[in-house]
């Protein structure tokens, strides 16, 4: 002890000639990817496939997590990796592109998967601009509005919304009432709608809305910057903070007639694009647990308590055990439904059933991950936190876990639960 002392209110503290190192918070090194496919589940991936995959890994690495945590606390949207993934074909989730080499199914589930390993915000940037807009456009457009905007929407260049959900019809998205009135030249629309990823970005959205016609619902691409159009960034999100929601108005929007998509005739064709997406919700369900896994096991093996790293620990053991166990299970799952939505034999309750199985158990894994963390598994510098929050809001959409329930039970009974 240091002969020096200082006197405070009469009591003397004598000063350690050096700090504690005991007592300082260790640098904990969280984020390399691990071997996880324990089953091989895809040892059979073909290399095209996998050089997709590998890419996405590659820029969750170098481009996503040194500076994901910063936004996701700011609650702000970082363009410039929006346009990094244009430029690394990130974006397209599978869609086809006029002028873009081919991408599988499996590859863009590969990729929703790397994705969400890194962030459910990035992930869900590819879900919407991909899975959603710009699949709309390609199964419901012409050849001619294919080749206006898909190619600018796969490279970044612009961004797209997907604007289904209104405020009084989530899960109840069929009974939409926002309107859709003939006019010379085109239609004008009134209504509101909301969540919607990219709303308030300035691209384009695809609005679905009744038309007052016939009565069936349609689609529409309408500019953002159009008269009439009010795209209002949501705010104070706990989930999926660093990808921006609106809350949007449509107050007598004129969209020409070469605006409407043709092959948009009825909330069908809207179902054939949710249908799509569906499984890969799963996949990103996968990246996610993926994530939580790996953090668990880089920080039980640098985490010391009472002398000993936590992985010392039997009961750490078992609990990584588990969420091996439970990370297996769904990818064994969403490849098997991948191949069968390769082969065009997917069904929409067996994409529900990927869906389902795939965020509940993701939600298992992020709470036990979170849980071995202590005190530091809330912190958003250690991963889990982030994954913990983002894997609650891909749980909801595309369909809540209830719904995607029913669903499946009427597949299981034949009987229909809803209307």
């Amino acid at each position: 002890m240091s002969k020096d002392s200082t006197e405070t209110t009469g009591i003397t503290i004598e000063h350690p000639e050096e700090f504690p190192a005991g007592t300082l918070e260790p640098h904990y090194s969280l984020n390399e990817p691990l071997a996880t496919d324990e089953a091989g589940i895809f040892d059979h991936v073909t290399d095209e496939d996998r050089a997709h995959q590998l890419r996405a890994r590659k820029f969750v690495q170098e481009d996503v997590l040194p500076v994901i945590a910063e936004y996701w606390d700011r609650g702000e949207y970082n363009l410039d990796l929006v346009r990094r993934m244009g430029e690394l074909d990130l974006l397209r989730d599978g869609v086809e592109v006029p002028g873009m080499p081919p991408m599988s199914k499996m590859a863009a589930g590969l990729v929703a998967m790397e994705l969400s390993r890194g962030d459910g915000s990035i992930s869900t940037v590819s879900g919407v601009q991909g899975g959603l807009a710009m699949r709309s456009i390609a199964l419901c457009g012409s050849e001619e509005q294919k080749k206006r905007w898909l190619p600018d929407m796969a490279t970044g260049r612009l961004l797209g919304a997907f604007a289904l959900t209104e405020p009084a019809h989530g899960s109840d998205s069929i009974g939409l009432e926002s309107k859709a009135t003939p006019v010379e030249g085109g239609y004008i629309l009134n209504g509101a709608k909301k969540w919607i990823g990219n709303g308030s970005m300035g691209g384009i959205t695809v609005v679905w809305a009744r038309s007052d016609e016939d009565g069936a619902v349609h689609g529409f691409v309408v500019p953002q910057e159009s008269e009439g159009y009010t795209g209002t960034t949501m705010k104070a999100k706990l989930a999926l903070r660093a990808i921006h929601q609106a809350e949007i108005t449509l107050e007598n929007v004129f969209v020409p007639t070469e605006n409407v998509l043709p092959h948009a005739k009825n909330f069908r064709d809207t179902s054939a694009v949710l249908f799509a997406t569906r499984i890969g919700v799963a996949w990103a369900a996968v990246g996610h647990a993926q994530a939580c896994y790996e953090t668990a096991v880089h920080y039980a093996l640098q985490r010391h308590q009472f002398g000993r790293p936590l992985a010392a620990s039997q009961i750490v053991q078992e609990r990584l055990t588990r969420m091996l166990s439970e990370l297996t299970s769904i990818q064994t799952l969403v490849m098997a439904m991948a191949r069968k939505e390769e082969a065009g034999t997917l069904s929409g309750p067996q994409a529900s059933l990927a869906k389902y199985t795939a965020t509940r158990t993701a939600r298992q894994v992020a709470m036990n991950a979170r849980d071995l963390l202590g005190g530091n598994g809330i912190l958003m510098e250690n991963r889990v936190a982030r994954h913990f929050a983002d894997i609650e809001a891909i749980h909801t959409y595309e369909g809540t876990e209830t719904v995607q329930a029913l669903i499946i039970g009427k597949s299981i009974t034949g009987i229909s639960a809803y209307k």
